[in-house]
């Protein structure tokens, strides 16, 4: 399968969580309801990754950040939810598999997109 997109994001989870606290409503902005309850870190995680899954896709005008759910497999694994906006840019490019890696450590928190048609 073709590579048709790679993004990768880093954010700083203190300064993240200093955004969520001046403006709370951000986190409902970003987070669907099943996200928005995380730990910090995990939420920083889960922005970076709707920030690389947008660079993936070429950051187009319009993505919804709730379009981009990550959730959790019984394993652990995260994987995206994609619908709207963001699986319509997916479909345009022919990408029909999306790969996604989360870290935290540090104080950072990191992701990586990879879309495959």
């Amino acid at each position: 399968m073709p590579v048709i997109g790679v993004g990768i994001d880093v954010v700083d989870v203190a300064r993240f969580g200093e955004s969520l606290e001046r403006t709370p409503a951000l986190r409902e902005r970003l987070f669907t309801p099943d996200e928005a309850g995380r730990p910090l870190a995990s939420l920083a995680a889960r922005f970076a990754a709707k920030e690389a899954i947008a660079k993936a896709l070429g950051a187009p005008a319009g993505l919804a950040r709730h379009d981009a759910e990550i959730v959790s497999e019984e394993t652990g694994r995260p994987r995206f939810e994609l619908r709207g906006t963001v699986a319509a840019r997916a479909e345009v490019l022919g990408a029909h598999h999306v790969h996604v890696s989360l870290s935290h450590d540090a104080g950072i928190a990191s992701a990586v997109v990879v879309l495959e048609g």
